[in-house]
């Protein structure tokens, strides 16, 4: 037994331990990233300045990365395009005092494919605050430039503003989006409720990514008794940040009014019979295929529980990249006309 008691009181010593080791790495990586983004950002600022200076032209960038590459031959990052991306870095940030702080806490990487990818500052600002808020991974930040999650997260229609507390306002309408792209189901373009829940759960680590962030998977027609009688939630998540469970109702067709009203009902009874004393109010999603905004926003003016309304989308079309494998309509048409005649000279 005292064996047992030791190793039980090591294996938490080095659990302890290992969790000390990562953070420290990560406060290390943290900080060299810090330490390179100034050095950028510094680098930038002084080519343009000597080039207003001075009036030099593309080819003090050409010169500095051989002068650089040959003085530091085992250090990356002074191709004369880096240099061309620190120069832009600069110049695309030093006039805006907000997002000057917020480019060193995220990759150099990160920072590219933002400059890249987006013209105005207030969705530069939002897609480097998010990959800082949730640890966006390169790939996980094109995919969400790339269903437009700004714009759909600006867009988006919720009773937010009079049935959330001032504090948690803001973050709270971070947390829905206008539209969802679950281009990860496989699904045909006519689906039932049951079946598109069937695949959310399936694809649940996926799908808890497509929703922004910080949510957690709890259940899917979650069992909730009053007086008797049963009701089930499609799904019921928690948000980390937030501290509240969110209800999620699938439709796949369009919104309806009443849809609100029911979700009002859940909601009230979450609050009653789930919520913990120290969570705050829960608040519900409502995912259609499509929806009138006009009709929403008269579904929810009068609704006092918080309450958003979304559309999502399911990509069934092949991929680009595919579609030269196969063959035209006119090849195809010649190939069913050529199996026909066989088939017939068979008989």
């Amino acid at each position: 037994m005292s064996k047992i008691i030791k190793f039980n009181k090591y294996h938490d010593f080095l659990e302890d331990i290992k969790q000390r080791v990562r953070k420290s790495q990560y406060k290390a990586l943290k900080a060299v990233n810090k330490e390179l983004i100034l050095l950028y950002w510094d680098i930038g600022g002084k080519i343009i300045d000597k080039q207003m200076a001075f009036g030099w032209g593309k080819s003090v960038v050409e010169n500095l990365a051989k002068d650089l590459q040959k003085e530091f031959p085992g250090i990356k990052g002074f191709s004369a395009r880096n240099i061309w991306y620190m120069r832009n870095f600069y110049r695309s940030y030093a006039h805006n005092e907000k997002l000057q702080p917020l480019v060193a806490e995220i990759g150099w990487t990160h920072n590219i494919i933002i400059m890249d990818r987006c013209k105005k500052e207030s969705e530069c600002e939002f897609y480097i605050t998010m990959t800082k808020k949730f640890g966006w991974t390169k790939n996980v930040l094109i995919h969400h430039i790339e269903n437009k999650s700004f714009k759909k997260t600006l867009a988006n229609q919720t009773n937010f503003n009079k049935t959330i507390p001032a504090e948690i306002r803001k973050q709270t309408k971070l947390a829905v989006k206008d539209e969802y792209t679950f281009d990860f189901l496989e699904l045909g373009e006519e689906h039932y409720e049951r079946e598109m829940e069937r695949a959310l759960i399936n694809n649940v680590r996926k799908f808890l990514l497509g929703m922004g962030g910080y949510f957690c998977f709890i259940g899917n027609q979650y069992r909730i008794e009053i007086e008797g009688e049963e009701f089930f939630i499609d799904l019921l998540l928690y948000h980390r940040q937030l501290k509240c469970l969110v209800a999620i109702e699938l439709k796949i067709g369009n919104f309806k009014p009443e849809y609100a009203g029911k979700m009002q009902f859940y909601l009230s009874a979450i609050n009653d019979k789930l919520k913990m004393k120290d969570e705050n109010p829960s608040i519900g999603i409502i995912i259609c295929k499509e929806k009138n905004r006009i009709i929403v926003e008269y579904a929810l003016k009068d609704v006092n529980k918080p309450i958003g309304v979304s559309t999502y989308k399911i990509k069934t079309s092949l991929p680009k990249k595919f579609l030269k494998y196969l063959p035209s309509s006119k090849k195809l048409a010649k190939e069913v006309g050529v199996l026909k005649d066989e088939i017939h000279n068979k008989r």
